[in-house]
């Protein structure tokens, strides 16, 4: 057996690893997103939950590790060296796939990346091998791959999308029938029977889920239990129910006590079933190794030997559990994941992170128009008393800031065990991840939370989730393939050139997932430095004015600089630059209306300033970026450069803006604004400059002495520039109007 076998050995077990960093980072919505909207709990009390959960579930996985050693092909069809090529090209596959859904926040099903990249892998060296011996034709294709495992998933996956959806919809629409949004009374009342329902369906999900398979009970008592599902199923709600209503008496809170249950119940499960879509594929490697080894190290022997059932080392799998709990706790991408479902599911408008499509908004428009004939026949009495039902909690009335209530996250839990559950019992096939995203989808949308200001980016989302897991197959799929084709063609040089660009790939990923991060976040870290006053708003926007006035000046002369000199690096990096602030400006203007709301005094003074501030700081950036494009545009296009009076006349402009938003700078750090007439006489003088520079390009236009894309660029750069300065001056206007009028304000405020 040669070194490159050992070498595939190490790469398998460190691609297990970073399985297990990617896997728990995409599936960790499965169970935390409940407990997290809802706060249920604090943080660290969900994750110890879970970690429980995950820990105890590592330990009885080793029956779903056949999975990957034999569940899509025929072990026995392959020898020694394609498996292990097999293996190391699933892995490339699977780490790659999950890395890039997560830098993107978007949840997937670990289990279809695994299959189908199992699927892409075999077919790669079977049909090599079909290829090479000339017994085989395209029909037996069949005698290396269990394609109806597939056709099995694919069917799986359509319906439970579907069901999830509207039994999520219906259980929830139903429950806050019954509770309403003000649902302490009617929990005093039914609370104990209801919980105890829905604490009944998350054991009965932990049974026949977490713990049917993992060797721990009977099998005669699992089929004892199936005999008398009913019976047992009562007699846990009657025991339930009881329990719930002396914890309801002891004053605990029942229904965060359900929703850690299920918290537990779901993160157990997850590591009971999914474990092996993330070292499944390792362990095989390594069982096909040892196999290989004690028949001497043949790298043509079939291995057969992998259909034999696995053999627990419940070692590897308690280290395996730890690295999961660790990345649960400490993996930024798991937080975006979680978020995406969870802003996709809040009860309250705010920043919506997808846009709107042509799909959506039709979606919109059929709801609306279902909404209008149902209001113009279904009788008024009937229509009040369920609008009563679904009166939302107001401002002063909620608690915390929570993006859901108990009650949406105890139906989530609920209704998503009882589904999951129930498919296993029925052994059918589906997605933990697709389950339990689209309940949470079906019973936001049943509790109004998709409202007319935010349904068409919250169905967007969804659509895009979506898509992107019936992508997540055909990627999987065709990652695997040419990957597989490519370590098998190449060898020894594959596996290294793979495993570099593999790493390269993970970096890149991790970079760009922090800039989105950094994005996502902005309006969330606006609305936070506001305070609740006005002085501390004027203190966060006294500091990012500042801030503002800097970068675009540093943007602005940077990109004449690189215009003149024809620096395409440069340039790209300024419109990145200018990109980015444009877009926190425009987060500022999501973040006004939670701003203000937040104000508590002389709000209308300092609500008046700040959206004049919000529009200026958006209109100069703005304005930026019709320079920064541009300038990137022409010289990307290798058109020709400037002439060399437009150069000096740019270098003279840049260096006035300087000037002036180095004076306006001074204004705003020292908070003295009584050069502010010099200010406008700077600017006047700009003004001129730039009026003049305008009339002599007219000239050589007229002249023709200089070329059609160069004078287009040119007269752009006048424009925009003179807008970027004026909306800074209207900008310093309205800081020192401000300034003026809190004195008096404040007096009276305190004489009164």
């Amino acid at each position: 057996m040669g070194t490159l076998y050992t070498v595939i050995i190490a790469i398998l077990m460190a691609l297990a690893i970073l399985g297990l960093v990617v896997g728990v980072s995409n599936d960790a919505v499965n169970f935390l997103n409940s407990a997290i909207g809802s706060k249920a709990a604090s943080r660290k009390v969900i994750f110890t939950v879970a970690s429980v959960g995950i820990l105890l579930g590592t330990l009885t996985s080793s029956g779903m590790m056949e999975v990957a050693r034999s569940g899509v092909f025929y072990p026995e069809m392959f020898t020694f060296r394609d498996i292990m090529m097999l293996f190391l090209g699933v892995m490339f596959a699977n780490v790659i796939l999950l890395d890039l859904f997560n830098t993107f926040g978007l949840p997937t099903s670990t289990t279809v990346s695994l299959v189908f990249g199992l699927l892409g892998a075999a077919i790669a060296v079977a049909s090599l091998e079909i290829k090479a011996n000339p017994e085989y034709t395209a029909a037996d294709m069949s005698r290396f791959i269990n394609s109806g495992k597939a056709l099995v998933i694919i069917s799986g996956i359509l319906a439970s999308v579907a069901i999830a959806f509207v039994v999520g919809a219906i259980v929830m629409f139903i429950s806050r029938l019954i509770f309403t949004f003000r649902y302490n009374k009617m929990l005093s009342r039914f609370g104990a029977v209801w919980c105890g329902i829905a604490f009944t369906a998350i054991a009965y999900f932990a049974l026949f889920k977490g713990l049917q398979d993992s060797g721990i009970f009977n099998p005669e008592f699992f089929q004892l239990l199936q005999d008398n599902m009913l019976l047992v199923l009562l007699g846990f709600w009657v025991v339930s129910s009881l329990i719930m209503f002396l914890l309801q008496l002891a004053k605990v809170n029942i229904l965060k006590t359900t929703i850690l249950a299920g918290t537990f119940s779901l993160a157990l499960a997850f590591a009971g079933n999914d474990l092996v879509n993330f070292i499944g594929v390792p362990f095989a490697g390594l069982d096909a190794y040892k196999i290989a080894a004690a028949a001497g190290g043949n790298e043509t022997m079939l291995m057969g030997e992998l259909n034999k059932p696995v053999v627990a080392n419940h070692l590897l799998l308690l280290i395996a559990g730890i690295i999961m709990v660790v990345t649960l706790w400490s993996s930024k991408k798991a937080q975006s994941v979680s978020e995406t479902e969870i802003n996709l599911a809040k009860q309250d408008e705010g920043t919506e992170r997808f846009g709107s499509s042509i799909f959506s908004r039709s979606i919109v428009r059929v709801a609306v128009t279902c909404n209008r004939w149902y209001e113009d026949h279904a009788p008024e009495s009937f229509q009040r008393a369920i609008n009563k039902r679904f009166i939302p909690l107001r401002p002063n009335e909620k608690a915390g800031s929570a993006h859901f209530d108990l009650i949406r996250a105890t139906v989530n839990l609920t209704v998503a065990s009882i589904l999951i559950a129930s498919a296993t019992s029925l052994q059918l096939p589906l997605s933990t991840t697709y389950v339990t995203f689209m309940v949470g989808m079906g019973s936001s949308l049943a509790d109004k939370a998709w409202g007319r200001e935010s349904a068409v980016y919250r169905i967007t989302g969804v659509i895009t989730v979506i898509a992107g897991w019936f992508v997540t197959a055909l990627i999987a799929f065709i990652i695997a393939l040419i990957v597989t084709y490519a370590l098998l063609w190449g060898g020894t040089w594959a596996v290294i050139i793979i495993s570099l660009l593999c790493v390269g790939m993970f970096i890149q990923s991790s970079i760009t997932h922090k800039r989105r991060v950094e994005k996502e976040h902005k309006t969330e870290e606006l609305v936070n430095a506001s305070g609740n006053s006005s002085q501390e708003m004027m203190k966060s926007l006294i500091k990012e004015i500042s801030d503002v006035m800097t970068k675009t000046t540093q943007i602005y002369s940077k990109t004449i600089q690189a215009t003149l000199e024809e620096d395409r690096k440069t340039l790209r990096e300024m419109v990145r630059e200018s990109n980015d602030l444009f877009y926190n400006a425009r987060e500022r203007k999501y973040a006004m209306l939670p701003t203000l709301q937040k104000l508590q005094d002389n709000y209308i003074e300092a609500g008046y300033f700040y959206v004049q501030v919000v529009d200026y700081i958006s209109e100069m950036s703005k304005a930026l970026i019709h320079i920064t494009r541009p300038c990137f545009d022409h010289i990307d296009n290798n058109h020709k450069g400037m002439s060399e009076e437009q150069v000096q006349d740019l270098l003279k402009i840049n260096t006035k803006v300087s000037e002036i938003y180095a004076s306006i700078n001074d204004m705003l750090t020292n908070n003295d604004y009584t050069n502010t007439n010099i200010v406008l006489e700077m600017r006047d003088e700009l003004f001129i400059m730039i009026d003049d520079a305008v009339k002599s390009q007219l000239r050589r236009i007229q002249n023709k002495a200089t070329s059609t894309k160069a004078s287009m660029l040119y007269l752009t750069i006048l424009n925009e520039t003179k807008t970027m300065v004026l909306q800074s001056r209207n900008l310093l206007k309205s800081q020192r109007s401000f300034v003026e009028n809190q004195d008096p304000i404040a007096e009276r405020k305190h004489i009164i």
